[in-house]
């Protein structure tokens, strides 16, 4: 049975849907971060350790966490779905102009409005501007009823949109408007080659790995098998990847953010603007366009959500673990989690809204 006919849950058990480690995904966080904290501490020669073995400017422990992240969840995307919604123009049109477009730029002003004295930080919210989601968006559009295999197909298109466009946004996001606008960059120093790098090895080898994995476990063992088994069993894999770059990275973070707390709250202001704006907007105009609830639904949520994953490894790549921009990667997965569990809500009220209008219009 398809989203759009499914009745709409009640608003108690949307979190109740979520696995444990998805509905207390703010907590392990948390955890995480305090770990991470509590370790710099204890053992102060951690970073010598992890700075011992690099892959590039990435140290091989984190390198191996983030593509632990990207793994599962590309690997449970269902590309061989697609075809369906692919004549959508419209969705796929406001998809496009809503990531690759609206996504970055409003970014970039939010960045600019809320930290503009704060390089680090403003840039690392440019780049997690640019990383359009591909992972937790399908949690999301599946608790909020939205039409899975759409859902499918545009993470799939961010997908490969990210490892042709990204490095090019970022360089234009990060020097050539500024340029334009008169803005100071002098602080922002990076290479279009390392970005473009770091896409390619953080995105390219499990996006390859995860479409293979899906190919090869269709065809030699069956979607049901697929699905039901292996998928399961490798999904939590990418938050115990989070998890332990969240550990890493804050054992190495631990003086500055200690020395500044406040520099959580400076980033996470931004970001909760950012997922309100691009929610709403993105649900407006899919219901302008007369996509139906589902497509809407998932359209709003694929624009609000961002790849944090890839968006950290970008700036762990770059600028390198203790930077500000990566802390800035690393405090995004803590505010999206609540603001899109509570815009699932919202969704869902909508959509009891929409039902009732037509009851009484056909009634």
């Amino acid at each position: 049975m398809s989203p759009a006919n499914e009745l709409a849950p009640d608003d108690s058990a949307v979190l109740a849907r979520l696995s444990v480690l998805d509905r207390f995904l703010p907590v392990w966080i948390l955890l995480a971060m305090a770990a991470g904290l509590l370790t710099g501490r204890v053992l102060p020669g951690v970073q010598s350790a992890l700075d011992a073995v690099k892959v590039g400017q990435t140290s091989l422990p984190i390198a191996l966490g983030l593509l632990l992240m990207m793994y599962p969840v590309l690997a449970k995307v269902r590309y061989e779905d697609m075809g369906h919604v692919t004549g959508d123009r419209r969705m796929l049109w406001l998809s496009l102009l809503l990531n690759w477009v609206v996504g970055p730029l409003l970014m970039f002003v939010l960045a600019w409005t809320f930290l503009a004295d704060q390089p680090e930080f403003r840039t690392g919210l440019i780049v997690i501007g640019l990383a359009r989601c591909i992972a937790m968006v399908l949690i999301w559009n599946d608790l909020a009823c939205g039409d899975r295999e759409a859902a499918a197909l545009l993470v799939a298109l961010n997908s490969v949109f990210q490892i042709v466009a990204y490095a090019l946004l970022g360089t234009f996001y990060l020097k050539i408007l500024p340029g334009w606008l008169g803005l100071d960059t002098q602080d922002v120093v990076f290479s279009t080659w390392d970005i473009t790098k770091a896409v390619l090895v953080f995105l390219g080898i499990p996006l390859v790995a995860g479409y293979l994995t899906r190919r090869i476990g269709l065809r030699r063992r069956g979607r049901e098998w697929y699905e039901s088994t292996f998928i399961p069993r490798i999904a939590p894999f990418a938050l115990y990847g989070l998890l332990f770059t969240i550990v890493v990275m804050f054992a190495l973070q631990g003086e500055a953010i200690t020395s500044d707390p406040l520099a959580v709250v400076s980033i996470a202001v931004p970001l909760l603007v950012y997922f309100a704006i691009m929610w709403g907007v993105s649900f407006v105009l899919g219901t302008r366009a007369r996509l139906g609830y589902p497509k809407t639904a998932t359209l709003a949520f694929t624009a609000a959500g961002n790849n944090f994953e890839l968006a950290i490894a970008v700036c762990v790549g770059v600028w390198g673990v203790t930077s500000g921009q990566a802390l800035a990667g690393v405090i995004g997965p803590l505010i999206e989690v609540p603001a899109l569990v509570g815009l699932v809500y919202v969704s869902l009220w909508l959509r009891r809204v929409a039902n009732r209008q037509q009851a009484v219009t056909h009634g």
